[in-house]
């Protein structure tokens, strides 16, 4: 009966030992007093067999759960001052384990509440604490105290990684399964493009928000309340106050004289110089919107995204013969200054804001009409299937027509795309007869037709646009081929080794300066000497030859034939050639074979005089490309040495030690890494230095057949990816689904 109450007693000791120790939040703390800490082992047999002898924790009194002493944390003795903590056997001195370290920025990140039991239990037991983490995860603590995760990015698994690239695959199927294959589709009879087309029109952008109360213009330094109208293209002003334009004299006269015509007649006698306009506050005041929008939170930012994702879904769209279609411009362009390309002589001039009366909507008749904005009608309302437009107006500047079609990817843009490189492949067959007629009509006693001949020559053999007939002062001085003046070119009898050379130097479409010299024929260059003789350098080259006049005698030659058609195909024909010759079979390296496609491209670029300047950060760019190949070499030498030093050591050993020679392994892909990544920045840096004065995207958009590129990338496994982004490959859809390695442009 005493042995069975002592027992009782000692239970219900522990018991109330095991509740002091209990948190609030019912995670259970190491016992670090009362009885218990006495029934502590003091002793231990060491696995060689000799008893170790163990230091009992020194005892607290336990009064109550607020006044309780903290337990020791893990790794770590009590907190005092100048006390350091004991060091397992076999581990290095001052330096933590990782799990120390874990354990003591969890403490610190949660203000020391929540403690370890099993590190306790691990030190009353004797047993070292390093055994024991490599038999628990560091995952299997936090799961335990229900602690976070550090923020730290995870790598993801195999399985993670392989689940993510079949969700990609998957995507891309499901994609390709919704694209209307319209090219697998009957084509409609000549003439018609689509049977029905329904759209809500336009988006314009809102109207014009007058300056807050705050905010003036200031003229001869007195602030002045402008009309409405006025003070919107003041704004338009203030808003380019820190670019270039501003600075130029056109820029400022065309846009005073565009400003003065939408004051008032007050405004007119008041403002007469634009030198004495102060438009500081209203610039500040963009700036600081500008700014605002920069620094918006993530979350007004996704408000703004969905607002204009909306704006998309409405007005974005639109179904053609059923199918959901993408619209590619169907945002109005907001009322602002003309900035035109080069030394444009209308830069400045005032756009003007366009209203739904200007605009003139196509669309089936059975579908339902856009409705206008409110209090607003159309200019006109059409029901023509013969054109792919779905909206049109005139713009003020320069009076050109302007159009609202669908996007690059769409069925109109993509047959149109097909049908222009088909009819370009169609003048091979006939090139080679109208060759031979041209340098015929070089002889002709008629001067039209002469004239006709060597404009065609040039056309054929330097890709140059035909050129338009333009009103004198009403555009920028540019000039195609049929429109070049005398003072254009200059002939040499002799230049640079060459016989018969004539000097081009003309600005041509977007105001970019066309400079070459090229030797001709002799037929040619004794021609070019009639066509000047008598006249003055203002004075027409081919002064009885129009456009229109040369594409008239090219369709009479083919069907379909105008002399845009010459362009794409010397750019076609020139990317086939220069791709055989610059690319080959034996090309193992993927940079070394886009190498080749970009020089191939970038002849073509030349052909065609696709300029532009070189980007504002291109010297910072190629230095920072520089710095890396730079590191990169040195990474490389390093690798080889140490691949030379993995060599000797196997070598001494010989195959005594199988690591010494799996390290020679992995050396030597080491090497081979660095000198792959060498291999690809020195690539990119002879590309980009080579690109830096050459636009490639216009023609590969708009001049290259894209099924010879297509054809190119299946037949030297390149990833069509590397050739053409996103966009390009949705606009391209119909190439890259029809084409085969085989093909021939």
């Amino acid at each position: 009966m005493g042995r069975e109450k002592d027992v009782k007693e000692d239970r219900k000791t522990k018991h109330k030992v095991t509740k002091l120790n209990m948190r609030p939040n019912g995670n259970e703390v190491a016992e670090a007093g009362g009885d218990s800490a006495k029934s502590t082992k003091s002793t231990e047999k060491t696995p060689n067999g000799k008893i170790k002898k163990i230091k009992a924790p020194k005892t607290e009194k336990l009064e109550s759960p607020s006044n309780f002493s903290e337990p020791d944390d893990g790794n770590f003795t009590t907190k005092k001052k100048g006390v350091k903590r004991r060091r397992t056997k076999d581990e290095p001195a001052d330096v933590p384990t990782s799990e120390a370290l874990k354990n003591s920025s969890s403490t610190k990140r949660n203000g020391g509440k929540h403690k370890k039991r099993h590190h306790s239990e691990e030190e009353s037991d004797g047993e070292p604490l390093k055994k024991h983490a490599k038999k628990k995860p560091k995952t299997d603590v936090k799961i335990e105290e229900g602690e976070q995760p550090v923020s730290k990015k995870s790598k993801k698994t195999k399985e993670e990684i392989k689940e993510a690239r079949e969700l990609k695959i998957r995507q891309k199927e499901e994609e390709e399964q919704k694209r209307w294959r319209w090219w697998e589709e009957e084509k409609y009879e000549a003439g018609v493009k689509w049977r029905f087309l329904e759209h809500k029109g336009p988006y314009f952008p809102p109207d014009y928000q007058p300056l807050p109360d705050n905010v003036h213009f200031y003229y001869k330094g007195e602030p002045v309340k402008l009309s409405l109208a006025a003070e919107e293209v003041a704004v338009f002003f203030a808003q380019m106050l820190d670019h270039e334009y501003t600075t130029k004299k056109v820029f400022r006269e065309n846009f005073f004289k565009s400003w003065r015509r939408e004051m008032t007649h007050e405004e007119q006698l008041l403002i007469q110089d634009l030198d004495k306009c102060d438009f500081g506050e209203i610039h500040a005041m963009h700036k600081a919107k500008v700014e605002e929008k920069r620094n918006l939170s993530k979350e007004e930012k996704l408000v703004l995204k969905e607002a204009n994702q909306k704006i998309v879904e409405e007005f974005g769209y639109c179904t053609l013969d059923h199918h959901r279609e993408r619209i590619g411009n169907f945002k109005i362009e907001p009322p602002g200054l003309f900035r035109g390309r080069g030394e444009h002589p209308k830069q400045g001039k005032l756009k003007k804001r366009i209203q739904p009366e200007d605009v003139i909507i196509n669309c089936s008749r059975e579908s339902c009409i856009p409705v206008p904005p409110a209090g607003h009608h159309w200019k006109e309302v059409r029901h023509d299937n013969t054109v792919t437009w779905l909206a049109s107006w005139t713009e003020n500047i320069q009076g050109s027509i302007k159009y609202v079609m669908l996007n690059a990817n769409s069925k109109l843009k993509g047959e149109k795309d097909w049908e222009k490189y088909e009819v370009a492949r169609k003048l091979k067959q006939h090139v080679d007869g109208i060759r031979e007629q041209y340098l015929i009509d070089m002889k002709s006693k008629e001067m039209r037709i002469r004239q006709r001949a060597v404009a065609l020559y040039f056309i054929d053999k330097l890709a140059l646009r035909a050129g338009n007939e333009k009103e004198e002062g009403e555009t920028a001085d540019t000039v195609g081929c049929c429109s070049l003046r005398v003072e254009h070119i200059t002939l040499h009898k002799q230049l640079d080794g060459n016989e018969c050379v004539v000097e081009f130097d003309f600005l041509g479409k977007d105001s970019i300066r066309y400079y070459n010299k090229v030797p001709v024929i002799s037929k040619a260059f004794k021609n070019l000497k009639i066509f000047m003789e008598n006249k003055d350098p203002g004075d027409e080259l081919f002064d009885r030859l129009t456009t229109t006049m040369l594409n008239k005698h090219l369709s009479s030659l083919m069907p379909g034939l105008t002399a845009k058609v010459f362009r794409t195909y010397n750019a076609s024909t020139t990317l086939q050639q220069q791709l055989k010759e610059l690319t080959n079979d034996s090309m193992v390296n993927d940079a070394e074979k886009l190498l080749g496609y970009n020089r191939a491209n970038r002849a073509v670029a030349i052909l065609c005089n696709h300029q532009r300047a070189p980007p504002k950060t291109f010297e910072q760019s190629m230095a920072n490309l520089q710095a890396k190949i730079t590191s990169r070499k040195e990474q490389l030498a390093l690798a080889k040495t140490e691949l030379e030093q993995a060599k000797k050591d196997a070598k001494v050993k010989g195959s005594s030690d199988p690591k010494l020679q799996i390290l020679v392994e992995k050396k030597k892909a080491a090497v081979k890494r660095c000198s792959e990544s060498l291999l690809k920045l020195e690539v990119q840096a002879t590309d980009r230095e080579e690109n830096k004065q050459i636009a490639l995207g216009t023609s590969k958009l708009n001049y290259l057949d894209p099924r010879i590129s297509v054809a190119w990338c299946k037949r030297m496994g390149v990833p069509i990816e590397k050739i053409y982004n996103k966009t390009q490959r949705d606009k391209f859809a119909w190439a890259i689904d029809m084409t085969e390695t085989n093909f021939e442009f």
